[in-house]
């Protein structure tokens, strides 16, 4: 129980997060979801075109700073895993009553990986970054972290904080979460592009994939050395990205591209594999399942709600990846990767009480106060499955089975009519590329329905 604390909320940290949940409050109780599946109405924190979230001026460093859910879980050598997500056998960190929120801080592991020099010090002072404008934890974590061998090559690079016990929660039902804060712990981030990784990477014989010719991989062929044992010698490329007046900033000769802020948790998830050990392969980190976890939907900010069917008793809930900012298809390998602070509800919903959409009892799924959300992935059982596959088509398909599904049987349309509106009027886009198992999501605007 190392990093847990449970802390009251207190007139003003209530007031300034009912502000941003729509009077729900962030320290309200209730026992069961929302009929009507979105709780809380979209803040400056995050989400999708909603404010201009920025730094708050404050580095976010543990225990520093407004930590506004019930319970608060920090992120210790001793409690985080890194690149593995917990298995449905994992000893929760903290146990909490459905309902009731809990403030993670989250890290990036960016600036801590090995092919940065896992010294985030060092790292981040060459951008320019006092050594008090580097989180400690992820200084602790670099250094100390020691439950479980890493390996570079093998280990997923997310740094997952968690996992949390949602009482009441059992296979068969579904989790919902509803992110209710995600404030940037420092003003910076990390864009990183790594050898045979990303949208134009290269064949694992350093050619060129299908559709493109060697001078178009990225990272370059000319500046990746694959057989290199150092991994700070691999050539992998990181962009180091500040936040001035709420946007990314980066620089390239005569040319600035300043960039809106969309911060979000890329990992939400419930625990899904039943893993042999910590480092079992159906536990890496970087492909989702239908457990959620390295979901990237950039939708899912401050006012959206996510659904997990559950498969392990208390849920598990765990979080990670944070994401200051991240354009669809997360084309380069990452996002615009920095820690957050995020404050997630999470409430229990039962099967058969309407609390939740019929889809998310057997698949992810999400929505915000305009947009249902249907999701697609490749590969939903990971390498629980036998292997990783990254056919974009499965995906597709998956998220309009789903979509139809929703309009069919939680709105009563006719299926062959369901399928013409989504050819007519609903937006299906890439989540990711990048992450072995491929995502599509789909956008159905709730006003159509008005």
């Amino acid at each position: 129980m190392a990093g847990v604390l449970e802390r009251g909320l207190g007139r003003r940290n209530f007031l300034k997060a009912a502000m941003a949940t729509s009077a729900l409050g962030v320290g309200a109780t209730v026992a069961s979801c929302s009929g009507d599946h979105v709780g809380a109405t979209p803040a400056a924190g995050g989400g999708s075109g909603n404010g201009a979230p920025g730094f708050g001026g404050t580095v976010l460093q543990p225990d520093v700073g407004d930590i506004p859910g019930k319970h608060y879980v920090k992120s210790t050598p001793d409690s985080i895993l890194w690149g593995y997500v917990p298995s449905v056998h994992d000893e929760p960190v903290l146990r909490m009553k459905p309902g009731e929120t809990v403030t993670m801080d989250l890290v990036s592991h960016e600036g801590i990986m090995e092919d940065q020099g896992r010294d985030p010090v060092s790292y981040f002072g060459g951008k320019g970054i006092d050594e008090k404008g580097v989180l400690q934890d992820a200084i602790d974590i670099a250094a100390e972290y020691s439950r479980t061998e890493r390996d570079f090559k093998v280990d997923g690079p997310h740094v997952v904080t968690g996992p949390v016990f949602v009482e009441g929660a059992m296979p068969g039902d579904v989790l919902k979460i509803e992110p209710i804060a995600n404030d940037l712990r420092v003003p910076y981030g990390v864009v990183s592009s790594r050898h045979g990784k990303g949208a134009l990477a290269s064949t694992p014989e350093l050619g060129a994939p299908d559709g493109i010719v060697a001078d178009e991989v990225m990272p370059p062929l000319d500046v990746v050395k694959p057989e290199a044992t150092d991994p700070m010698d691999l050539g992998n490329v990181s962009v180091f990205t500040p936040v001035e007046d709420g946007r990314g900033v980066m620089a390239s000769g005569p040319v600035t591209a300043r960039f809106p802020l969309r911060p979000f948790a890329g990992m939400m998830g419930v625990a899904f594999s039943d893993g042999a050990s910590p480092t079992d392969p159906r536990l890496n980190s970087v492909p989702p399942t239908l457990g959620g976890g390295n979901i990237d939907i950039h939708h899912l900010g401050t006012g959206s709600a996510f659904f997990l069917p559950v498969r392990a008793e208390g849920a598990l809930f765990y979080a990670g990846d944070p994401h200051m900012a991240m354009g669809d298809g997360e084309v380069a390998l990452t996002a615009m990767e920095g820690s957050l602070r995020s404050t997630f509800r999470l409430t229990v919903c039962k099967r058969g009480s309407g609390d939740a959409p019929s889809v998310a009892f057997d698949y992810p799924w999400a929505e915000t106060e305009e947009h249902w959300i249907p999701i697609g992935l490749s590969d939903p059982d990971g390498l629980a499955g036998g292997g990783v596959s990254g056919d974009l088509n499965v995906a597709m398909r998956r998220a309009v089975v789903n979509a139809l599904n929703f309009l069919e049987h939680d709105l009563g349309m006719d299926r062959a009519i369901a399928y013409a509106y989504l050819s007519a009027a609903a937006d299906f886009a890439l989540s990711q590329v990048v992450d072995r198992t491929v995502g599509v999501h789909g956008l159905i605007r709730k006003a159509d329905f008005g």
